[in-house]
């Protein structure tokens, strides 16, 4: 009997040397814990332990990143991204993360935000390098062009989707950043919406961008260091393309997917300018009978050669 109430004396001691252990590490070793944990895992459960825990997660050195993009890629697309409710929950993620940041944010890729925390990371985020807020419908070009002028450090933009964001935006970023080096413009596949029908509305679906060439002469002129650019489904036409291949002499990678208003041979020409050209994706899909009519191109091989697709030959 006295062994085991020794043993039970001897457990119960070593438990309270263990929670004592927890209790009592310093800031820096909690730190260094924490660090180890997603940004998920500190908000759900290290957050939630105790007071100490609740403050340690609110320390900049843990708030200079926020990257929820792999949440976004590892879940499909669903219609409640696009909805008021949740617009609100990202936008309270990123407005606290600015503020624990205490300046330090260096790096924010979310989605589905809109102007209200970007008007704080204007005011408080200068040192921020990377900025990715794609299918935000509802950031503008005012907003941007106060990132602009608060964040001037910025080198990475991820405008994709993002349809109240105009060339004027590009251009303010161009002319008050200028170490941009990787910009992406993608928009929706507006040649067969089908897979975005149902979850995006359909009134943003039909608010797609026209002016491609706009923006391909805001990118031009006002980011001549780009090396990574990205303008999938983009309206561009030759001209623009043109333009960019001219201003823009140090890219290495050019995505145009869905660019169907460009023909291989103006690629091949515009591209034949870019001397560092590593990668270029080039526009080869199947584009449905219902997007365009064949008589704009008065017969079938027309057709073809105008959007590099070999579909049509028999």
């Amino acid at each position: 009997m006295d062994d085991e109430k020794e043993k039970d004396n001897k457990g119960t001691e070593s438990d309270r040397v263990a929670v004592a252990d927890w209790a009592e590490l310093t800031h820096e070793c909690l730190l260094n814990i924490l660090s180890r944990l997603s940004l998920v895992h500190r908000w759900r459960g290290a957050m939630r332990v105790c007071k100490a825990w609740h403050h340690a997660c609110k320390d900049p050195c843990l708030n200079s990143v926020l990257d929820l993009e792999s949440h976004f890629d590892s879940a499909a697309e669903l219609p409640r991204f696009w909805t008021p409710e949740f617009e609100r929950r990202i936008d309270n993620i990123l407005g606290s993360v600015v503020a624990w940041s205490a300046g330090y944010l260096t790096e924010i890729r979310v989605r589905h935000c809109s102007d209200r925390p970007l008007s704080l990371v204007a005011k408080r985020c200068p040192n921020l390098q990377v900025l990715s807020i794609k299918s935000s419908p509802h950031v503008t070009d005012p907003i941007i062009a106060e990132i602009a002028l608060g964040c001037p450090k910025i080198k990475e933009l991820d405008v994709s989707y993002c349809y109240e964001i105009s060339h004027s935006s590009l251009a303010t970023i161009g002319a008050h950043c200028p170490n941009m080096r990787i910009l992406k413009r993608n928009l929706m596949n507006w040649l067969d919406p089908s897979q975005h029908v149902g979850i995006v509305p359909n009134e943003y679906l039909n608010a797609c961008p026209q002016d491609g060439d706009s923006e391909a002469a805001a990118i031009s002129k006002f980011m001549p260091h780009l090396l990574h650019l990205e303008l999938r489904f983009s309206k561009l036409t030759a001209k623009g393309l043109t333009l960019i291949s001219e201003g823009c002499q140090d890219l290495e990678y050019v995505d145009l997917s869905g660019c169907a208003n460009v023909t291989s041979r103006e690629i091949a020409n515009a591209s034949s300018n870019l001397k560092k050209l590593k990668t270029i994706k080039k526009p080869n899909f199947y584009i449905p009978r219902s997007v365009y009519h064949t008589e704009r191109y008065d017969h079938w091989r027309l057709y073809d050669e105008r959007f590099q697709t070999d579909i049509f030959r028999i």
